[in-house]
Order: structure tokens, then sequence, then C-alpha cells
């Protein structure tokens, strides 16, 4: 006994590879989602029953093929409410309803149909509809088991995989040439496919290796990261952040470094060979082409790879972030193991005293909290008996521990009150620089007045000559100012250079046309005369009277 439904005859019809055309569907393929609808698969992670969710998730990515009912879901979530691990009533059957056709609103869940013997209505829709869970969604949960099992600390770097990789590679190379032989032998032979798959096997444990190594290093220095910018820490951490900067992020880099010479070396040699490799592990025909391929099948990832451990132009590789990286971080545990040591200059540190405090109002109840706010501040309870004033922005309806969180400075922190600490650096001297400086402005002066004498002594055939770079840029820069100085374009403008008594006027007049040549082109004025008038010369300074 069956029922038609719209659902399990689009899942059918996506199982039978039928088009879209062909059966009618209101939900998008998981392949043509955009990133907005992808993202609504980790909305049962923030929902109020996320419990609940991550229950009925686990239930269906425990196993291969997973194919539940409500009521098989709601049986499992029994035993979970018995043991506390989700609220109460959430094993009822309408419940487990509500939240299956929530999830397959996200997508997280497909529904499916198969045939059922059943003795009520009621029991035929229960059990008759089936719930599988999508592809992207068995992604989404294994990450999230994944991040919940992950610890606090830093996670190890695996450094045996450098070697592993080198080897690799080189395997990678030989069983290449093999698979080539093979083919040109026969391509149908059992041992041509032999080889391939052998290729194939090498190709997939490189990519997984390094996946698996970018992955420990992305993880241990993002937590290096975390610690090492805090601006207290205690003797203790001190202790250990340097023995695990100096000893092992040392013994980290060195293992990369040793190792990614050769590494980089069997990479080039593989680059000319990269078309045949990927013509090889082409697509299965079993699966098409319209599938997702393991790392290492298309050029994309053979050139991530090669950027991990390679220098491009403007791109530089993992291998120096490392080396940044690492060099970071021992700058930044080097100023914690100062600060440390220094105590915060005469005043001692107030982290402990504020710690304290901490902890008194993490302990105390809201009357307690209150009095342990006055007596530490010195202040009374935040809420006001009169109004706050106009230029106050506090609300008086809003208690202090309700209210904005105010950042404590640094001085505050280590020293307990807010003036400044240091002097101001003196002025050095010095006198190389001075005379540099003083040596190109002599030359800058002494090319513009070079070109200003050039344009006075071709102010009467301007025309004529060709004038230079520098003489061109003092005549624009005149022009520019003669423009400026016009009311209108009708009128005349007119500019004067006072150091070297050179001046420019710029007279309208229709059909006419100034072309002036030069080094750097040419420079047509229509409709527009150009004078240039004045010697260029610089006024002599008069002697002081005594």
């Amino acid at each position: 006994m069956t029922a038609p439904d719209h659902d399990a005859d689009v899942l059918r019809a996506g199982v039978a590879g039928t088009t879209a055309t062909d059966v009618p569907s209101t939900q998008a393929p998981e392949q043509t989602r955009d990133g907005g609808q992808r993202l609504q698969l980790f909305a049962y992670l923030q929902a109020p029953e996320h419990r609940t969710y991550l229950a009925i998730m686990r239930l269906f990515t425990s196993t291969l093929l997973a194919d539940l009912s409500a009521g098989e879901v709601g049986a499992a979530l029994a035993a979970a409410e018995r043991e506390g691990r989700v609220a109460p009533g959430e094993s009822d059957v309408d419940t487990v309803i509500d939240r299956l056709k929530q999830l397959v609103k996200w997508g997280n869940l497909v529904v499916g149909r198969r045939e059922t013997i059943a003795s009520s209505i009621a029991e035929f829709q229960h059990g008759s509809v089936r719930y599988q869970v999508s592809k992207l969604a068995v992604r989404v949960q294994r990450d999230v088991d994944a991040l919940l099992r992950v610890p606090e600390g830093a996670r190890e770097v695996s450094r045996e995989l450098l070697p592993a990789i080198d080897r690799g590679l080189s395997r990678i190379g030989a069983a290449l040439s093999d698979a080539l032989t093979a083919e040109q032998r026969d391509p149908r032979a059992k041992s041509a496919r032999q080889a391939v798959e052998r290729l194939a096997e090498q190709v997939t444990t490189v990519f997984l290796q390094h996946a698996e190594l970018a992955a420990t290093v992305r993880d241990f220095y993002a937590y290096l990261g975390q610690v090492v910018t805090r601006h207290q820490l205690a003797p203790e951490e001190i202790s250990g952040f340097r023995n695990l900067l100096v000893e092992y992020i040392q013994m980290v880099v060195e293992d990369v470094l040793r190792h990614t010479e050769t590494i980089a070396g069997s990479l080039a040699g593989l680059a000319s060979a990269r078309p045949e490799l990927l013509r090889l592990l082409g697509p299965a025909d079993q699966l098409g082409t319209d599938v997702e391929r393991a790392r290492g099948r298309t050029a994309a990832d053979w050139q991530e790879l090669t950027d991990w451990f390679v220098d491009s132009p403007g791109r530089p590789s993992q291998v120096a972030a490392l080396r940044e990286a690492t060099a970071r971080a021992i700058g930044s545990l080097l100023a914690s193991v100062k600060r440390a040591t220094s105590g915060g200059g005469l005043v001692p540190g107030r982290r402990g005293e504020l710690l304290k405090l901490a902890k008194w109002f993490d302990s105390a109840d809201e009357t307690t909290s209150h009095q342990v706010y006055s007596a530490a501040f010195g202040l009374h309870s935040a809420r006001h008996l009169l109004p706050a004033p106009d230029y106050d922005s506090d609300n008086d309806k809003v208690p202090w521990r309700d209210g904005p969180v105010l950042d404590v400075t640094v001085s505050v922190r280590s020293r307990g009150d807010r003036g400044a600490r240091g002097r101001t650096s003196r002025v050095l001297d010095d006198p190389m620089t001075e005379e540099t400086l003083l040596a190109q402005a002599r030359q800058a002066d002494e090319r513009r007045s070079a070109a200003v004498a050039e344009l006075a002594e071709a102010s009467s055939r301007l025309a004529e000559q060709r004038l230079s770079t520098d003489a061109l840029g003092v005549l624009c820069e005149l022009l520019t100012l003669a423009m400026a100085q016009r009311d209108g374009s009708d009128d005349p403008g007119t500019a004067l250079d006072p150091v070297h008594r050179l001046r420019v006027t710029v007279h309208p007049e229709p059909g006419r046309e100034t072309r002036i040549s030069s080094a750097a082109g040419t420079l047509t004025l229509r409709d527009t005369v150009l004078e240039v008038s004045g010697d260029g010369a610089i006024p002599e300074t008069p002697e002081p009277v005594r």
C-alpha cells in the first residue's frame, strides 16, 4: 500500500538519472546550490533544539545508507531522552516529525518512501515516509563531531609525513614512467591497468599525506598565535611556551627546510609530465565526468601542492610563511618575557588583584556583586534614583553588569594608573643625511635655473625651438598658473616666476594655433597665443648695509 509523494518521486527520479525537465522539482540539486543555500546546512547547530538535531544527525550518519522513519528516529531519541542527552518530550512522534521536516527544509535530510504494511492511516504515514541524509550534511556533521572532540591544547605537527611525501613524489615519477611504457605496448592489457592503478595509489597517498601535514601546521600555528599575543602570561606558561618555541618549533622548521629542496626538485621534474599524468588519472567510466574527484586529479591540485613548497613571483610559499610566523612568535614570546621580568616599572603589577576580584564577582550572587563593586571601585549602585543628565549616555534602567564592556588599557592592568611612562626620544643629528638632502636641493635648483634660461633664450622663436623635458615642465607649470588667473575663456592670463624673472602670458585669439616641440612630445594650444618674456636670471641679492 503506497501513496503518491512528490518528494519521493523526485528522489527516485534523481537516482534513476532523469533530468530536471522530466520530473518537476521544488529543490535544486546540491551541486547547483549557491553559498547561501549551502550555509543553511549549519542552521541546526544554532537552533534552540540543537541537542535534538545533533542526536538525529548522528543517528543518520552513524551507518551507511541510513533509511529511517519518524517512528524509528523517535525510538532512538527515547533512549537519549532517558539518559538526559535531549530535552523531555523530544521523542514524541509529532515532535520528531516536526524536527525531521525542518531538517529537510534546511537540506540536511531528503525524503524517500517505500512500501509498508500498516493497520491505520497514521501508522502508514509514519512508517512509509522515510528519511535519508544528504551528501553535504554528512560532511557537516562529520566536521562538527571532529570539532567537538578537539582538545584546547596545541596539535602535534606530523613531521614524519615530510620524508614520506618526498619518497612518494619519487615513486610517482617511476610509476608514471612504467604506466606510459605499459600503455605504449598495449593500452588494454592487464599490466597497463595495474600500472595506472599503482600510479593512482601513489598520487592519492601523497595528497592525503600533504593534506594531513598542512592541517596540522595550520592548527598548531593557530594555537600558537592565540597564546603568544596574550599580554599577561604566568611564569609557568612562559616556561612552557619557551620550550615549545625554542625546541619544538625549531625542530619543525628544520625538518621542513631539510626536505623542501628535494620535494621542490621532484615537483619540478613532474611539471613537464603533468599533462600525461592527469590523462592517465582521468575519471572512471563508471562514474562519469560530473563527479567529485580525489585530490591530485586536476592541475589546480598540483599547483596548490607546488605553491606550498615553492616560491613564485609575488606569492611566497607556505614554507616562507612558516618561517615568518615562527620569527613573529619568538619575538612575541621575548616581549612577554621582558614584560614579566621587568614588572611593568616601579609600581607592581595588578594582574593578581584583578584576577582575585574577577573570581569574587564570578562566585557572588546579585546582591553581593553590587556590594563588591561598591567596595572595590568606590561607587554605589548603578541604578540611579534620578534621571541621568543630558550629557550622560548611560541608561539608568540597565544595571552595570548588563551594560557595555569597558576595555581596560595595558597601563591600568599592569600599573593601576593611566599616567604616561617614559620620555620622548631626542632628535638625532645626522650630518650625512643633511648633506645629501642639501646636495639634492642644489641639483634641483640648478636644473630649474637651466630650464628657465632655456625658455628665456627661446622666447622669441618658441615655435622653432625643441625644448628639453625640464624646460617643458617649467613652461607647463607657468601655463597652468596663467590659465588659472583668467576669469573667463576669453580673458588673457599671466604667470610670473619671481625667482628667475620669467613671465608667461596667454592671449585667446580664434584661429591661431601654437605648437611647442620638446623631447617629451608636442604641446598644441588651439585658439591661443603664448608669450614668454624675461631674461631668466636670478636677481642679485644686495649687500647688507653695515
